[in-house]
């Protein structure tokens, strides 16, 4: 299960207690020190002499398929060319299994507690084992994943080669959700999009289980004395709930929706040295909305899923717009910008993301757009303009260190000149003139316009730029029910 927490071992047997006779591990090859080479695209890269991209032929039936997820993939033949994928359709959801936690009580007890919320004794015993394990959380992480791909190597297919960037997220993300039990519609809601979005690494009903059996056995060596019979019970309780949303939010959706999409990228274009706008057409209908964003896996590094939000509002003709900024060490961002090429085919996940706004409430919009956060921005002042903006203000703050990372002004301002309801405020935080640049910190400029109360505001960009802005707006009085974000440092980048 991928996107949940997952942590490098140096030496994952010495991580499991001795047993007598060592079980026999498969041999996992280790990643490669370059990307694996991929066919290059078939069309002609002459450039185009009109200036407009030219018209591409769908090569899904002949797209190498390395990030292909499913019957018959493993670790050995990852790195290898694979049969076409055939066009993804809605599949029928998996049978249901049940998901098997081996408990010290009998089985009707066990059952029972299965369909039982925690107790209040349940959640305050998880939260004082937790208070004892999270300070040595790596060691458990490393522990858990020795356990997991020891006694389950089945499993291993699922995660990427290098689990350096989301090592930790499994583990993580199952301790988290079980600290909140005691709010079963948040949890619900976190957990069942991460039951959704784990449909797109292969994880079936049956994998849950062993998960579970391990999570246990790694917390129960690092709780120390806190641990005991009733404190096992309650995490084997919590365990059984967070699965359960999870199956079922995943069936749910697979009775409507594929696990992924393939997309072919179209047009790629260089706007700054490290930034990129990239052009694609999915395989099929894409249902998705203005804010919000979807996770990408390159045929380069399988099994590796980062977030990118739409820079476009959907369009008819289908196609999909993405800004990449290659990061330092970044596999995904750094193959999208500087490798990625018309012809290549990406695979992506369904859209996620609360970030959008009702636009037939007509309110007025602030937008606070850092960096390649002017992404969304870009995409929520198209789709408002489609909407009609008649009697409505959308104030846009743009914001950058230098002028010529301000990759989108220009197209910004055509934007605002063409509807009269839109102002945009280029910002910078370092030197370097623009024409028409406020100077300073973007959340501090922000505060210095308003008031700004009743407008809905949405914040995207750096973490901490989204952070500062928020305290800003909620400073200035704007209701906290009105302030619209999806934090880049909640999802994995790079």
């Amino acid at each position: 299960m991928p996107g949940l927490p997952q942590g490098q071992v140096s030496d994952p047997v010495a991580a499991v207690e001795p047993e007598p006779v060592r079980p026999s591990v498969p041999v996992i090859p280790p990643p490669p020190a370059q990307p694996p080479a991929v066919p290059g695209p078939s069309h002609s890269e002459t450039p185009s002499t009109t200036g407009t991209a030219p018209a591409f032929q769908p090569l899904f039936t002949d797209a190498p398929g390395l990030n292909w997820a499913g019957s018959g993939d493993s670790r050995s033949s990852a790195w290898a060319a694979q049969p076409p994928v055939p066009q993804l359709v809605p599949q029928p959801p998996v049978p249901r299994l049940p998901v098997a936690l081996p408990v010290a009580v009998s089985s009707e007890e066990s059952a029972e507690s299965a369909e039982l919320p925690l107790t209040a004794q349940d959640i305050e015993l998880i939260r004082a084992s937790l208070a004892v394990v999270e300070p040595v959380a790596d060691r458990a992480t490393a522990h858990f994943y020795a356990l997991l791909f020891l006694r389950h190597p089945e499993v291993r297919s699922l995660f990427p080669a290098a689990m350096d960037v989301q090592r930790d997220r499994l583990f993580r993300t199952l301790l988290a959700a079980a600290r909140g039990a005691e709010d079963p519609a948040a949890l619900r809601a976190r957990m069942g999009a991460l039951g959704r979005g784990h449909r797109r690494y292969g994880t079936l009903t049956g994998h849950y289980a062993p998960v579970g059996e391990c999570l246990v056995q790694a917390l129960a060596r690092y709780a120390g004395s806190r641990w005991g019979d009733d404190t096992e019970l309650a995490w084997r309780r919590a365990y059984r709930l967070i699965s359960t949303i999870m199956i079922e939010a995943a069936e749910e959706d697979a009775r409507t929706s594929p696990p992924w999409w393939q997309g072919e990228v179209v047009r790629h274009e260089r706007r700054t040295r490290d930034v990129a706008v990239l052009t694609v057409r999915p395989d099929q209908t894409y249902p998705f909305r203005a804010g919000q964003y979807c996770s990408l896996e390159t045929p380069w590094w399988p099994r590796v899923w980062r977030h990118y939000s739409f820079a476009s509002a959907p369009r008819p003709d289908g196609l999909l717009t993405f800004h990449v900024k290659a990061v330092q060490a970044g596999w995904v961002s750094n193959a999208l910008v500087h490798r990625a090429a018309p012809g290549d085919v990406l695979r992506l996940g369904p859209a996620a993301g609360a970030m959008t706004v009702d636009h037939a409430a007509g309110t007025d919009l602030l937008c606070l757009g850092g960096g390649t956060g002017i992404a969304p921005i870009r995409a929520l002042v198209e789709e408002a303009a489609e909407h009609g903006g008649p009697g409505r203000s959308v104030e846009v703050f743009y914001g950058a260190r230098h002028a010529a990372e301000l990759y989108e002004l220009d197209a910004l301002r055509g934007l605002a000149g063409r509807l009269p309801w839109l102002t945009v405020r280029p910002v910078l935080s370092g030197a370097g003139p623009a024409e028409g640049a406020l100077t300073g910190e973007l959340p501090e400029v922000v505060g210095r316009f308003g008031p700004w109360s009743g407008r809905e505001a949405v914040l995207s960009g750096p973490p901490a730029m989204v952070r500062r802005g928020v305290g800003v707006l909620l400073r200035m009085g704007l209701p906290a029910e009105r302030v619209r974000h999806d934090l880049v440092g909640e999802r994995a980048s790079g």
